[in-house]
This record gives structure tokens, C-alpha cells and sequence, in this order.
């Protein structure tokens, strides 16, 4: 499990349907070790700061594992960091992986805090508009972290997996709710109870269950 590469960008203009747009979603591979603070890594930014960044969405991890599989459905070749993650990582794929596990990785520790809901930038960034749905219907989203502990990370650095989350809610099963499943009233309350998930998605499985 090891941080394969490190990529950061700044929000950058754009035009999407004749408007303008802002965003931050081209990130490229950095070498060297960076400041990874409690909202965000030294050198990023976020086009929509509502959706995207804060101490809940800090860094987008993506696992290098589903990068062939994409190659193959988009016929091209891609870069780390196309879908826009911070952390492109070896394993960690959302099956294996819990709401509320938590990472040493270089100087810093981080915890799994939500999946992450690709939109339609995505699908802009790539000329393909089904991406993000794509995206959805595969479970292949990656996930956010939260900081619990600011340092230094770099291209190489291992994660080490120091606690996993007592309630094993994974990732793939927090984003079988959200597209999927989404009436498992049983589902929901489990996932409601770990501590670890995101403000904001906590909200939203709460007005499900009203």
C-alpha cells in the first residue's frame, strides 16, 4: 500500500455549456515532499469549495488499480491524477477499505472520512459525459481523508494502515447506499453510526431516514 503519486493543481477558468466554470480538477504529479495541512496539501485549491476541500475532503484518493480498466473503456491512455485525486495509491481499493480507518503515511496521519461523488467536471475534463454515472455504477469513486495529524508526504511514502474502523462500514458498501440500495434502512443506520463519516453525507443518509 504506497502512495504511487502525489498530484496537486490550482483552480483554473473553464467554459462548460457557454458559462464560465471554475475548477480545480487538473492535478499533476509533484515530486518531492509537501505540506499536507489540515484542509488541503500546499499547492492545491478547489474550484468549488462547497463540494470539494475542507477538513472532511482535504486530500481525493484514487487507487491505481482501476486505471486499466478505465484505459480500456475510454480507449486511451491515462495519466495519474486524471481523475482528479491528490493520492493516487497501489491497492486500497473502496472493497477493502472502511469509513473511519486511519493512515500513517510520511509525517502524517489520516482517516477515511466519506466516498467520492465524481460530477460532471469529470466527465468535461475527459469528452465523456457518462463518466461520472460510469463512475457510480462500478464503485470505482475513491474516497476522501480527513488530517488528524499535519506533516509531510511524498511520492513513495507507504500507507500503513494503524486502526480500522470497529464497525467495518467499506467504502464500496457507503457507495452501495448512496446509488444503489437506497432504502436499506438497516444499511443506513449502520452506516450512520460510524462516528468517522463526513458531516455532510451524515446529513444527507439522515433526511433518507426521515
Amino acid at each position: 500500500m504506497q502512495l504511487l503519486s502525489l498530484n496537486i493543481g490550482k483552480p483554473v477558468q473553464a467554459n462548460y455549456k457557454g458559462k464560465p466554470m471554475e475548477t480545480g480538477i487538473f492535478k499533476e504529479p509533484v515530486q518531492g515532499r509537501i505540506m499536507l495541512s489540515a484542509v488541503q496539501l500546499e499547492g492545491d485549491g478547489q474550484g468549488d469549495t462547497i463540494n470539494h476541500g475542507g477538513e472532511d475532503k482535504a486530500v481525493c484518493v484514487y487507487s491505481a488499480d482501476h486505471y486499466s480498466f478505465w484505459e480500456e473503456q475510454l480507449q486511451r491512455k491515462l495519466p495519474f491524477g486524471t481523475f482528479g485525486e491528490n493520492f493516487t495509491v497501489s491497492g486500497l481499493q473502496e472493497s477493502i477499505v472502511h469509513i473511519g480507518d486511519i493512515f500513517e503515511i510520511g509525517e502524517a496521519v489520516v482517516q477515511i472520512s466519506q466516498p467520492r461523488q465524481p460530477c460532471y467536471k469529470l466527465g468535461w475534463k475527459l469528452q465523456a459525459p457518462e463518466l461520472p454515472e460510469q463512475v457510480q455504477r462500478t464503485g470505482f469513486t475513491g474516497y476522501y481523508l480527513r488530517v488528524l495529524k499535519e506533516g509531510r508526504v511524498g511520492a513513495g511514502d507507504s500507507l500503513i494502515r494503524v486502526e480500522c474502523d470497529p464497525l467495518s462500514v467499506t467504502v464500496a458498501e457507503a457507495n452501495r447506499l448512496k446509488y444503489v440500495d437506497k432504502t436499506d434502512k438497516a444499511g443506513i443506520q449502520a452506516l450512520l453510526a460510524v462516528e468517522a463519516l463526513s458531516e455532510s453525507w451524515r446529513q444527507s443518509f439522515e433526511k433518507r431516514l426521515q
